[in-house]
């Protein structure tokens, strides 16, 4: 029998904390360090990207922290988006959380957990000996998709009987992936750190180093500002190299989706925000670091005499810079520590989002903006048929092998989220001037512009870098204006 008491305060601070933690850290940060030096080519702009990406995530966390005490409730960014603007921008984020953003990232970290299982079980490595069958010359089935799948419907089950059973799952492997990461930290400047690596890789400062012309430029090196060409195609590199780490450092919004099971959220949620954020910050930072101390930025750095064939940060074999420095910290078995490493760390993110993102669609649905079914809660007092939506698109998106190229699509969009639902502080100060607000956002208004300038640059960056990729994002978006309006007219038609 189905209750419809409510959402149960079950949660604490520190299961908070971790949450942020557990859904921001997923595969992403062992990966994308490749590819961003691919694009800055040194180690000063490496490092000052990363520095920015963390400084513009505890920025908008500090900021969520007062639309979260203003708002206690489950639904987090859906609600202060539809509060502040109206129904249709909150539904156009929920549409787009549901569509993309959400269950194409739930998609991408379990076939990265399968991935490294092929690390020990070479069926469900994707390679063409291992495809079970083809339709076409588009779509083609592995193993690993099958794994990610099932893995998915296990956590969905999972979370299904409650939410302490999905509490339990995220702070055992939150836990874990934390002190792995530590581990990897200590073990890699105390065993595997060479001064030479360092200092090569330092020396190329704010300058550009490429190992193929750049704008048909011969020359092997160019400082970015006076020589890439223009100020624009510089933002456009810079942008790209973000990609990778505000990639690895989103979802720490989901917290806010769980404030109707949070105790004493107007407190409790904001601090998850600014701790959890701050704690993952610190640490990507820091993992990178090692990278610079134990990996040439490419393999001419140093003459190729470390790390052999490892191809350095910037061509890391299939941009495995983690299995790179690990193979210098632990020897051979480095890459079964890595794969051990990402396989704990995306199970735990995706518990983390599978939770967290059904509790959207349970708001919207409340709100006559999605299946009413949605809105309902099981005898676990948990929106079961939210969740188990949620795992069928996310299961299409897995066997469609194109959940990677999606979210590649909707980082353009997810930014543009963030900005609009900052901007809404601004706004609801000047709308609702005496509305309560247990906790107001530190810093305002220098740090919401400070963000916005960031949040600005980098999107204007990805429209001169990646336009494609930025316009079909907005066309997912664009298309939930239909969908919203015919919810909105078949609700007024039922209540005619």
């Amino acid at each position: 029998m189905e209750q419809t008491t409510g959402l149960k305060r079950s949660l604490t601070l520190t299961d908070g904390i971790l949450i942020v933690a557990g859904s921001m850290i997923g595969s992403g940060i062992f990966i994308v360090s490749a590819d961003m030096v691919r694009n800055v080519g040194s180690a000063g702009w490496l490092m000052l990207i990363w520095l920015i990406t963390g400084l513009m995530t505890v920025f908008a966390a500090i900021s969520y922290g007062e639309l979260s005490s203003m708002f206690p409730k489950a639904g987090g960014q859906y609600v202060f988006l539809k509060e502040a603007y109206n129904s249709l921008t909150g539904f156009l984020y929920g549409w787009s959380f549901f569509t993309v953003i959400q269950t194409g990232t739930i998609a991408a970290v379990g076939v990265a957990f399968s991935k490294f299982a092929g690390y020990f079980i070479p069926a469900l490595e994707m390679k063409d000996a291992n495809i079970l069958f083809t339709i076409g010359d588009q779509f083609k089935l592995y193993p690993a998709q099958l794994v990610s799948i099932a893995l998915v419907i296990f956590l969905t089950w999972v979370n299904s009987r409650g939410v302490k059973e999905g509490k339990f799952i995220q702070t055992i492997f939150t836990s874990a992936k934390l002190l792995s990461l530590f581990g990897l930290i200590i073990f890699g400047f105390l065993l595997a750190a060479k001064a030479d690596i360092w200092n090569e890789n330092w020396a190329t400062g704010l300058s550009m180093k490429f190992t193929t012309p750049v704008n048909g430029n011969p020359d092997n090196g160019w400082n970015l500002f006076s020589q890439v060409g223009s100020w624009s195609a510089a933002l456009g590199l810079i942008a790209s190299a973000m990609v990778g780490s505000v990639f690895s450092s989103v979802a720490w919004e989901n917290v806010t989706f769980l404030a109707g099971e949070i105790k004493n959220p107007q407190r409790n949620v904001g601090l998850s925000l600014f701790f959890g954020t701050l704690i993952v910050t610190i640490i990507y930072i820091t993992i990178n670091l090692m990278y610079v101390a134990v990996l040439p930025l490419t393999p001419a750095e140093t003459g190729g005499i470390y790390a052999p064939n490892s191809g350095g940060i910037a061509f890391a074999v299939q941009d495995r810079v983690a299995t790179a420095a690990s193979f210098n910290i632990f020897g051979n078995i480095g890459a079964l520590v890595i794969a051990v490493m990402i396989m704990i760390s995306t199970f735990g993110c995706n518990n983390g989002l599978i939770m967290t993102g059904a509790r959207v669609f349970y708001t919207m649905a409340n709100d006559n903006l999605f299946f009413k079914q949605a809105g309902r809660l099981n005898k676990n007092s948990v929106p079961e048929w939210a969740l188990w939506a949620q795992c069928f698109w996310t299961s299409i998106l897995c066997l469609s092998g194109k959940y990677g190229l999606l979210l590649d699509y909707v980082v353009f969009v997810t930014l543009i989220f963030y900005m609009i639902t900052i901007y809404g502080i601004f706004r609801l100060r000047k709308s609702r001037p005496d509305a309560e607000r247990p906790y107001k956002a530190f810093g305002y208004p220098f740090i919401p512009i400070l963000y916005f300038i960031l949040a600005g640059a980098m999107a204007l960056g990805l429209l001169i870098a990646k336009w494609e990729t930025c316009v079909f994002g907005i066309i997912v978006v664009l298309i939930g204006l239909p969908v919203y309006y015919l919810l909105v007219r078949k609700e007024k038609q039922a209540t005619a």
